[in-house]
């Protein structure tokens, strides 16, 4: 394995400093704030975050080999994927609301499950190991990935969050996650508190956004198209441009990267609640969808995931 692509948490590993992050996120669960919300609910203790309902260990929804993931991670064996119950927002719109807002709280797993989960993926022959909703389950992620790169996990770990991440948590992922997939959702918090239940949203995932930027840099792609290191993009192209999608990509383009590599998602449909909140209540049209293609464009991005474009190596 070439250096360039070995894991960055193996590296951390081999340097003695991965057990000091694995402290760090730890403690900071006695008096919670690794997520924005900073509810400041002791969660070693048998208790729960006052909103991501989960307590000191992870609950996974499912995992499996991913076919739907964007094409860096898919490549021809799939994007190994681990679907965490619960999230730090509350997405009216949510199309994976029964995973990310369920009304029963999952089973937890252990550290020693969730690290079997992940050798396991990489068995199948998965690329990487996307880690589905990853904000308010930090700790429990980094034990489990000391458990399986002791017992030779060597994949990508893909930190696929909703954008809302606190600058010290992603201070503790520095030198551990190799890809950021954040989704941003919207430019405006006024139009996103009432859609996400969180009223900074905007400022929150702006700065997160810069962060892993910093930490990982564009998005690198090897010679099998695979993506290995780097910030993929995700923003879901909504009706009447509610998401202000034309103030996002320039945001990508004059202060983040003009080789950010996006995804704009065109799969929008009504799900969950968002039928009582117009313009929610309908998919965007095919002229909404061209109209932020172009945006982009006219922005100075040019690296997109789409179905007729292969991955442009970086």
């Amino acid at each position: 394995m070439a250096e360039d692509t070995v894991p960055a948490y193996v590296k951390l590993l081999v340097s003695g400093r991965f057990d000091e992050r694995l402290k760090s996120a730890y403690s900071r669960m006695r008096s919670c704030d690794l997520c924005p919300r900073r509810c400041g609910v002791n969660r070693l203790h048998s208790n729960r975050g006052a909103w991501c309902r989960t307590g000191s260990r992870a609950e996974v929804a499912s995992f499996g080999a991913h076919f739907g993931e964007e094409q860096p991670l898919v490549g021809q064996q799939g994007s190994g994927t681990i679907f965490f119950g619960h999230c730090n927002l509350g997405c009216v719109f949510c199309q994976n609301w029964d995973i990310s807002q369920p009304r029963e709280p999952m089973r937890p797993v252990s550290a020693t499950t969730l690290a079997a989960m992940m050798l396991s993926l990489q068995r199948q022959g998965c690329h990487n190991i996307n880690l589905v909703s990853p904000s308010h389950v930090v700790a429990p992620i980094l034990a489990a990935v000391r458990l399986a790169a002791r017992r030779g996990l060597r994949l990508p770990l893909v930190y696929n969050s909703g954008g809302y991440d606190c600058p010290h948590t992603l201070a503790i992922l520095d030198g551990i996650v190799d890809i950021y997939m954040p989704d941003m959702k919207f430019a405006d918090s006024g139009i996103a508190a009432p859609l996400l239940g969180v009223p900074d949203y905007a400022e929150v995932n702006r700065a997160a956004v810069r962060i892993m930027q910093q930490q990982v840099g564009d998005l690198r792609i090897d010679h099998r198209g695979i993506a290995y290191r780097g910030l993929l993009v995700r923003h879901l192209i909504l009706p009447e441009n509610l998401a202000g999608t034309e103030r996002i990509v320039a945001f990508l383009s004059e202060q983040v990267s003009r080789d950010t590599y996006i995804n704009l998602m065109n799969q929008y449909h009504p799900c969950h609640r968002a039928a009582v909140y117009p313009p929610l209540d309908r998919r965007p049209t095919l002229q909404e969808v061209h109209k932020a293609h172009n945006w982009a464009k006219k922005s100075g991005l040019w690296r997109f995931d789409t179905a007729d474009e292969k991955p442009t190596p970086g």
